[in-house]
């Protein structure tokens, strides 16, 4: 089965968006390069950035969010972003009204059977778990392996935490990957066990 990443671009105070949902500067760092990141090349990095995250990406089999993360992108127009194969929605609620049931999403209520879900549909691929309210409560829960984060350079002051509401202590290990790009500094540690 494959590990379970809580993965986000984060703020150097902790923040994935501010408090209106929105992530402003923490993004920068997808479009201060020269080197196309996504196929349709909006997304142009630095070549560090770019052998890290790209190697990365291609590693995802599934992506589980929040409901939250699914209405702000409008469930991404039924096409999961980054050539991920499936996302797992956390949601106590039902898919929208006239959602196209074909789509390769799945609407599961409860985050520990949401990553079971999602280690099921990815196989030995990486599941990763969007950073936030979902991703503080699968790391709660015992089911994140390892943390990355894409830190901007800027300082939000509030918004919304990159461990969400965790309120106990977690230890990681070490960073074993440290990366300057244009913009952002990649991090990844284990989670210690």
């Amino acid at each position: 089965m494959g590990k379970v990443v809580m993965y986000a671009s984060v703020s150097v105070d902790g923040f994935i968006a501010d408090e209106h949902d929105q992530p402003g500067p923490l993004f920068d760092w997808l479009t201060s390069g020269d080197v196309p990141l996504d196929d349709d090349g909006v997304l142009t990095v630095s070549r560090a950035s770019h052998d890290y995250v790209r190697s990365y990406w291609d590693e995802i089999g599934v992506s589980v969010c929040g409901r939250r993360v699914f209405d702000l992108t409008d469930g991404w127009d039924g096409t999961p972003p980054s050539g991920i194969d499936h996302v797992v929605v956390v949601t106590h609620r039902p898919p929208p009204e006239g959602w196209d049931a074909e789509a390769p999403f799945h609407f599961i209520d409860g985050v520990e059977p949401a990553v079971a879900a999602a280690q099921a549909l990815a196989g030995d691929r990486i599941v990763e778990v969007a950073a936030g309210d979902v991703g503080g409560q699968a790391l709660a829960a015992g089911l994140v392996d390892e943390v990355r984060m894409d830190v901007a350079p800027v300082v939000l002051g509030s918004g919304r935490r990159f461990f969400g509401s965790i309120d106990s202590q977690h230890l990681l290990e070490d960073p074993d990957v440290v990366i300057r790009g244009e913009r952002v500094l990649h991090l990844r540690s284990r989670v210690r066990r």
